[in-house]
């Protein structure tokens, strides 16, 4: 691992900032490292508002899509809300459709399968909306790229709307109105929203109209809430608004589909994490292993009793995903290790009969194993479909536009992306990602960084100063845990090795006459480096631990040197 201390925020900025909210030092300089500089500031910070919320006017094309959807509400016209198969698209679409259906009964619901349809907007789903009378798609977390589909679509007398928020290309659909803040033309004050946090703008947009205010909508945050966490979107601005009101909802009131889905785990508060670990698996088992409706079914089903047995259905699909993961997982390794790929600088592995549902997991996982840019091919009708995963601060989505001769459609994320070729140019892309990745790639990207906010000592791990480390939460991307490092310190001699393979640490560091205890999970190689009573460096965030009803702080050890 490659250990980073963030530089320290100016003294007198920190000094300013801790008498104005008379709190240490430390949590001054942890605030003014994620831009909070002010009182203002701060209080928006830890004092989330719906207020905080952008007027969803601001979106370039906000006003023609709702003047359109007004249109074809009240000329009871036949509404396709489209979304794509995983967390964003399919919580999109349940938010989506369940907004219009107080509004008219002429509202229908599609996600494109998997395997038969691919990603995106598809031929297929024009189709079924051309044959139904269908004359609005409203399209979310997909769409942006579709223009020859939008056009076609047009030609048999069918309207889009689009929602999404990746990247465009050179041209922007036709569409009747396309809502992404990322397009170069839109002003909108906030660029990073996912998929249904878009979808969202417009209900309240929408909504507004109708003299509703955001009060009204809180009911659907719980999905903007699970899609933000899903997509890995940064926690920041107006999205650390709708994850903290969204996980209030998730806590206090979920819905059926979620209490269902929660029947079965034991936890009584679910924090973002959970919600990416717990709930987003299970809703993306349905789109990886069968159909993306089951999840949509799930998410707005009001029955109990129905929504129980939807979510055990999804449990056996999430059941067979980990399966599938772990076994494909196991035949890449053992590609790459027989094809000597060590000295290459990205992980590029194909298999026909890999299942096209868990490659991007997949690829995940090889990028935890050897820490580069990774894609993951499997045979998808008469071509080729890869999912593509990065190292932090590489950009796999410019890496991808440059080998573009041999794509023949892909699209995605500065982490993460997907794309499908012909087979006969596997080998050629294959050598272009390499030379590509080569020649642009910082090589020290290629190792792990843990970044460091912090160095502190033991005796400043306080009940309060953890109280006020837990109002940063909701924790991601933009915002993540604090990580501090403290040097000079020793185990008391009751480390040991624990878990079925003994990959994980449980210890207790001391210094200075004050002891923790700690856990560090895969981390039991570092055990022989920490009985010898040596001094080491550590790098950890904090946690409670509950035993026996007592609750105690802990360290949750991410290295040790």
């Amino acid at each position: 691992m490659r250990w980073t201390l963030k530089p320290k925020p100016e003294t007198s900025i920190i000094n300013n900032l801790a008498e104005v909210l008379s709190v240490d030092t430390t949590i001054a300089s942890l605030l003014v490292q994620r831009g909070i500089e002010t009182y203002d500031q701060a209080r928006k910070f830890f004092r989330p508002s719906l207020e905080d919320l952008h007027d969803p006017f601001l979106m370039k094309d906000m006003d023609r899509a709702v003047s359109r959807i007004e249109k074809a509400v009240s000329d009871q016209e036949n509404i396709m809300v489209y979304g794509d198969y995983d967390v964003d698209g399919t919580t999109s679409v349940a938010l989506m459709s369940s907004f219009l259906e107080t509004l008219s009964s002429q509202v229908t619901t599609y996600i494109p399968d998997r395997y038969a349809e691919g990603y995106g907007v598809s031929y297929q789903g024009i189709d079924y909306a051309a044959d139904n009378d269908i004359s609005l798609i409203i399209a979310l977390d997909c769409g942006i790229k579709a223009i020859d589909k939008v056009a076609y679509a047009k030609s048999k007398g069918i309207d889009f709307i689009i929602c999404d928020h990746h990247r465009p290309g050179d041209t922007i659909p036709h569409a009747a109105a396309v809502l992404d803040p990322k397009r170069q033309d839109c002003e909108y004050p906030y660029k990073e929203l996912c998929g249904c946090g878009v979808g969202f703008k417009l209900v309240q947009a929408i909504a507004s109209k109708k003299g509703q205010s955001v009060d009204d909508l809180l009911l659907y945050l719980d999905l903007v809430a699970t899609a933000i966490g899903a997509d890995i979107v940064p926690i920041t601005g107006e999205n650390r608004v709708l994850a903290y009101f969204g996980l209030q909802v998730i806590n206090q009131n979920p819905r059926t589909g979620f209490r269902a889905m929660l029947s079965q785990v034991k936890k009584e508060t679910l924090t973002i994490t959970d919600v990416v670990f717990i709930l987003a698996p299970r809703i993306n088992a349905a789109g990886r292993m069968k159909h993306g409706l089951h999840a949509v079914n799930l998410l707005k089903e009001e029955d109990p009793e129905i929504a129980l047995q939807y979510a055990s259905e999804i449990e056996i699909y999430n059941s067979d995903r980990k399966d599938a993961d772990k076994s494909i997982t196991e035949d890449a390794l053992i590609q790459i290790a027989q094809n000597s790929e060590e000295d290459r600088f990205t992980t590029v592995v194909y298999d026909e009969n890999w299942h096209k549902g868990v490659i991007g997991i997949v690829a995940s996982r090889l990028t935890e194993t050897y820490y580069r840019p990774t894609l993951v091919f499997t045979k998808s009708g008469d071509k080729l479909a890869a999912s593509a995963r990065s190292v932090k601060g590489f950009d796999v989505y410019n890496a991808l536009e440059a080998c573009s001769e041999h794509i023949e459609q892909f699209g995605g994320h500065k982490y993460a992306a997907g794309l499908t070729l012909k087979e006969e140019q596997y080998e050629l892309f294959k050598q272009k990602f390499e030379e590509v990745v080569n020649s642009t790639i910082d090589k020290k990207l290629l190792t792990p960084e843990i970044q460091i906010d912090a160095m502190i000592e033991f005796d400043q791990i306080t009940p309060k100063f953890f109280r006020i480390l837990k109002q940063f939460a909701p924790f991601g991307p933009g915002n993540m845990t604090p990580v501090f490092m403290t040097e000079n310190v020793k185990d008391t001699g009751y480390a040991k090795c624990v878990g079925a393979d003994e990959k994980h640490l449980k210890c207790k560091m001391q210094k200075s006459g004050m002891a923790i205890g700690a856990i560090g999970f895969n981390l039991g190689s570092k055990y022989n480096s920490i009985i010898e009573n040596q001094n080491v460096k550590i790098a950890y965030s904090i946690d409670e631990n509950e035993w026996n009803g007592t609750v105690s702080l802990q360290l949750k050890l991410r290295d040790i040197i």
